[in-house]
């Protein structure tokens, strides 16, 4: 076996391997659209115990804000690259949540079901879900007051971190984005989004915070959404207030993306800078 220093921190390894092991390397590439690279690193991360986190994300906050949400990867292959995450829907149609390995769509009359496996999405970020660390927090009075405590449990600013939240909620205020016409604007898109307000609801808040320097890529800052535990109610977290919850969080250092080969996509000047928009469209609007 051969070992050469390729760049900092990575090692060009050569190893034989037999055919059965190739193919079915070669199998789950094309299954899952992961490099070569991602699922030996993966599986040997995991044979070796090393910790290796891995964020896959669909699309990019850019093509959201300038309204490309066509579906592109369906739910079934989102499923193959985590038990963890949130996005949305072909037509910007609902929240999009996985926990424990099950997809939810929240749609905007408040109901939450499970979308067939056929369904597609054009932004989504999954990771499986491996705490690293595990704390409670004892009061939440504010989204603003929620950021500041999983800031206390973050280690860095320059990785992704995976965020599970469990409790009892006093209150919490959340949006679903709802259908919209291709190429609308998220802003425009988000302007007639509906909004809800919970008291006394047991749940999950689930979702990442993500470097400012990825905000052409992802949402940046923190990005949340709501499962209640009966699975029935569930958005974009906007506010809340809370007691004793408990949260894990995960420190993700590795990042594969699947981006789309629509002619919306492909055509489309991404090189603006979203975090304007995107703030605007996170947040509560004025009613």
């Amino acid at each position: 076996m051969a070992n050469s220093k390729t760049m900092p921190g990575a090692h060009n390894v050569q190893v034989n391997l037999s055919n059965s092991i190739y193919s079915a390397l070669q199998k789950r590439c094309v299954t899952t659209g992961d490099s070569l690279d991602h699922v030996v690193q993966d599986a040997l991360a995991k044979a070796l115990g090393v910790e290796h986190h891995t964020v896959f994300q669909v699309s990019t906050s850019t093509a959201l804000v300038e309204g490309i949400y066509q579906g592109c990867v369906t739910v079934g292959t989102i499923k193959t690259h985590g038990d963890f995450g949130l996005g949305t829907f072909d037509a910007l149609n609902g929240e999009g949540l996985m926990l424990d390995g099950v997809v939810y769509q929240a749609l905007g009359d408040g109901s939450v079901v499970q979308p067939p496996d056929s369904a597609t999405a054009p932004f989504w970020v999954s990771a499986e879900f491996e705490a690293d660390r595990t704390a409670v927090i004892e009061t939440i009075g504010s989204w603003e007051d929620l950021c500041a405590h999983i800031d206390q449990q973050r280690t860095s600013a320059n990785i992704f971190t995976a965020i599970r939240i469990d409790g009892v909620f006093d209150q919490i205020h959340y949006r679903v984005a709802c259908k919209s016409a291709p190429g609308t604007d998220l802003v425009t898109a988000t302007s007639h989004q509906a909004e809800f307000t919970l008291n006394n609801i047991e749940g999950t808040l689930l979702g990442f915070w993500s470097p400012d320097y990825m905000r052409t890529l992802n949402v940046p800052g923190y990005h949340l959404h709501l499962l209640s535990k009966d699975r029935k109610h569930g958005g974009h977290v906007l506010g809340v207030q809370a007691q004793n919850l408990k949260i894990q969080v995960m420190d993700a250092n590795n990042l594969v993306m699947a981006l789309p080969e629509s002619p919306a996509f492909l055509k489309a000047d991404l090189s603006k800078d979203p975090a304007a928009a995107l703030h605007q469209a996170e947040g509560a609007h004025a009613k």
